[in-house]
C-alpha cells in the first residue's frame, strides 16, 4: 500500500478536468516502475473522472497525454532510544533496551505529464512532475504497542468509515457505477398492437363524410 498511496497523492495534484469532452490517447510507453499497472489505470480512471474520452489509438485522439514515473519505491528506517547490548568481561552480557522505538516506512511516487495537440504537436501547458510521499509508522514505549501514524493508517481509518451516497473530490474507497441511461421508448404508428406472439396491425376505422348514406347504390 505504501506504493499505490504514494501514487494516489501524486496524481490528486493534477488538475484533469481541462480534457473534457475531448477524445484523448494516453501515451505510457515511458512508465517503467514498480506496479505499472496501478500507476497507468490510476492515470486513466482520473482522465476518465475527469471528462475525457479515452481511444485506444492516436490517431483518434485530439490530445495525447505522456507519462512518465521519476521515482517510484519505498524505504524504510529504525531509529530507538536505549541502550544497545553490551558485552562484560567474564562471559557477561547487558541486554539490549529500548525505553522508545520507532518503526517507519516510506514510499515515494514522482510522475510526470505532459499533453499535446495530436495534429499539431503543440504543448498544452507546461507540464510538470508531481511527488508525494506516503508513510507508515509504528512507535513502542517500553515494549507496549504499536501506536500506528501515518498516511496509510489514515487511508484504511477512511475506507472504513465511508458511506453510500457521500459526495467527495477524492478517488472513493468504496467503487460503484451508475446504471446506463434508459433509452426512449420507440414510438409505434397508430393502430399497432403488439401481442405475446407476435405483431398485428389494426387498421383505423375509416370515417363517414357528411355526404355519406346507407341508401342504395341507384339511389345515390
Amino acid at each position: 500500500m505504501l506504493v499505490s498511496n504514494a501514487v494516489d497523492q501524486s496524481l490528486d495534484k493534477v488538475d484533469f478536468t481541462p480534457f473534457a469532452n475531448r477524445n484523448v490517447f494516453l501515451n505510457d510507453k515511458y512508465v517503467d516502475c514498480v506496479d505499472k499497472s496501478y500507476v497507468i489505470s490510476s492515470i486513466r480512471h482520473r482522465l476518465l473522472r475527469g471528462g475525457a474520452r479515452l481511444v485506444p489509438k492516436e490517431e483518434e485522439a485530439d490530445l495525447i497525454v505522456e507519462a512518465r514515473a521519476g521515482a517510484i519505491g519505498t524505504h524504510s528506517q529504525e531509529a530507538y532510544l536505549g541502550t544497545p547490548e553490551v558485552v562484560l568481561p567474564g562471559m557477561l552480557t547487558l541486554p539490549e533496551m529500548r525505553l522508545i522505538e520507532r518503526n517507519n516506512q516510506k514510499g515515494i511516487a514522482k510522475i510526470g505529464l505532459v499533453a499535446y495537440d495530436a495534429k499539431t504537436r503543440a504543448p498544452l501547458g507546461s507540464g510538470g512532475m508531481s511527488l508525494a510521499e506516503s508513510d507508515d509508522s509504528n512507535y513502542f514505549m517500553l515494549g507496549i504497542g504499536p501506536y500506528q501514524g501515518g498516511s496509510i493508517n489514515k487511508e484504511i481509518k477512511e475506507g472504513k468509515k465511508v458511506l453510500g451516497g457521500k459526495k467527495s473530490q477524492k478517488i472513493p474507497q468504496s467503487v460503484a457505477f451508475s446504471s446506463p441511461p434508459a433509452s426512449n421508448p420507440v414510438l409505434e404508428p397508430a393502430g399497432t398492437l403488439h401481442l405475446a406472439s407476435g405483431q398485428e396491425e389494426k387498421k383505423p376505422e375509416e370515417k363517414k363524410s357528411a355526404q355519406t348514406t346507407d341508401a342504395p347504390a341507384w339511389a345515390k
